[in-house]
């Protein structure tokens, strides 16, 4: 939005703006902010920055934890749900040294804006366009505890098929699990808030593709926006999902990217549509090759597929992740690629046909990413494919040019497949890490500190009893 601290404070004096919050990104990728008084912010804070514990960020240990972070201009916004004007912005963070301070190698947007140094330096392409689609849940209550005696959730929505008993206030019109997919209204009782949530993001500069009630019946929403650069698509990831978020808030309910909140119904995933371009020109066209890609989007495909374990690591790094990768919810299970195929973890749109259209959709991510850490991983995976000329046809994965859920069993094993769980994805990430280091990209002690922590979440999740152990094993 600025490109000088004068042009800034002159928007918030023209505007009576009052506060300026920075917000920041922790390691799994939620937002932290601070907030001073429009006329704290001074020079002195653009060359020195301001001081914060990273250690309550998770990114470095207690000894050595004193940090600062310096505001990005740039990703000014005047924050639409803010009780006082307030412009916010981004803040990049730095360890402090002499004698200057330096730019955090662990720091998600440093590690982005690495990967994309990276990129061109290998020639093959000045950027990578991205596309994510949001998926999420909206619902009118919820509530979970886990305690020593007691571990339950329990989520609301008036829309949902459960609530077509209710003998109170119910004007009906309840959609059916797995039943809400392109609903009209009154059926869509949510396409009201999905235009209000998406001027707010065109407000702030996400341009909105469409938006529509997904397949999930009780509250399950896509918001697809327009392509971007990848760092910049993931400052504009962590603004969607505060505006959806907040927005859902205000009008008294509350949203959720969890992938599986819902047993028995679709799942919350993030699928990234992706392409490069060199000199402003496609990279991934040629009409000539299989589905109209090129033999650089192939190579980019392998290298993805290659390293699709591994990957699972940082584009799902939650152990709901993998309640939702499961068959029969249009989530992928099996490593492959092919054209309008939805079962396959990378989907080749049929209907993208123009040079510059040309492109292919990841579909295993999910929202509970950091992107910043995501997306680079993704360009990482790709790029090593097309350095070592990784063809997905000879590797053996695919094209399959069908449903991959319904094949006989013996044909199945034949074909690899994603983790099944946390553990499995950071077990793959201990020995396939080598794509995602070079040129420090990502720094090793990211990987590790990334790996201790998720380790520590699987265990708690694995230890805690289950609900569902109560159904099937209380009386044996």
């Amino acid at each position: 939005m600025f490109s000088t601290l004068k042009e800034a404070k002159d928007f918030c004096t023209k505007n009576e703006i009052q506060m300026v919050d920075f917000m920041m990104i922790d390691l799994n990728g939620r937002w932290r902010h601070l907030t001073m008084p429009v006329g704290r912010f001074t020079e002195q804070t653009m060359k020195y920055g301001v001081g914060f514990d990273g250690s309550n960020y998770s990114f470095a240990p207690i000894e050595s934890s004193d940090m600062v972070f310096i505001p990005d201009l740039s990703t000014a916004y005047v924050d639409s749900f803010a009780e006082v004007p307030t412009l916010s912005m981004i803040g990049d963070v730095y360890v402090i040294d002499l004698p200057e301070n330096r730019r955090f190698d662990q720091d998600p947007r440093n590690v982005a804006i690495h990967a994309e140094e990276y990129l061109k330096s290998t020639g093959i392409a000045d950027e990578m366009r991205i596309g994510p689609e949001f998926e999420f849940h909206v619902f009118d209550h919820v509530s979970y505890c886990v305690s020593p005696n007691m571990a339950k959730f329990n989520v609301d929505t008036a829309q949902a098929e459960w609530n077509k008993g209710d003998e109170y206030e119910n004007l009906g019109y309840k959609l059916s699990l797995k039943g809400g997919y392109h609903m009209a209204p009154p059926m869509d009782v949510l396409s009201g808030f999905r235009s209000r949530v998406s001027m707010l993001m065109e407000k702030q500069d996400i341009k909105v593709k469409y938006h529509h009630h997904e397949v999930g019946g009780p509250g399950q929403l896509e918001i697809e926006v327009e392509f971007g650069g990848m760092r910049e698509m993931a400052d504009k990831t962590m603004m969607a999902k505060y505006i959806i978020k907040n927005a859902a808030i205000a009008e008294g309910k509350t949203v959720t990217f969890m992938p599986k909140p819902l047993f028995g119904e679709a799942g919350n995933g993030m699928h990234v549509h992706m392409h490069l371009f060199k000199g402003g020109k496609p990279v991934f066209y040629d009409k000539d090759g299989y589905s109209q890609l090129s033999e650089t989007a192939l190579y980019f495909i392998g290298g993805l597929l290659a390293h699709a374990p591994s990957l699972c690591a940082f584009t799902n790094p939650s152990t709901n992740s993998y309640k939702r990768l499961v068959p029969g919810y249009e989530a992928p299970v099996t490593i492959g690629y092919a054209t309008s195929n939805r079962s396959a973890v990378i989907r080749i749109p049929a209907y993208a046909k123009a040079p510059e259209d040309k492109r292919f959709e990841l579909r295993s991510p999910d929202g509970t990413c950091n992107p910043y850490y995501a997306y680079s991983a993704i360009l990482m995976a790709g790029i090593d494919g097309v350095l070592n000329k990784i063809d997905p046809q000879k590797e053996g994965f695919g094209p399959y040019d069908f449903n991959l859920y319904n094949l006989p069993d013996d044909e199945k094993a034949k074909i690899k497949s994603l983790p099944r769980n946390l553990d499995e994805a950071l077990d793959a990430l201990e020995a396939d890490s080598d794509y995602l280091t070079k040129s420090g990209v990502f720094p090793p002690r990211l990987i590790e500190i990334w790996i201790k922590q998720k380790r520590a979440e699987s265990a708690r999740y694995n230890q805690l009893p289950q609900p569902v152990e109560y159904d099937m094993y209380y009386d044996l």
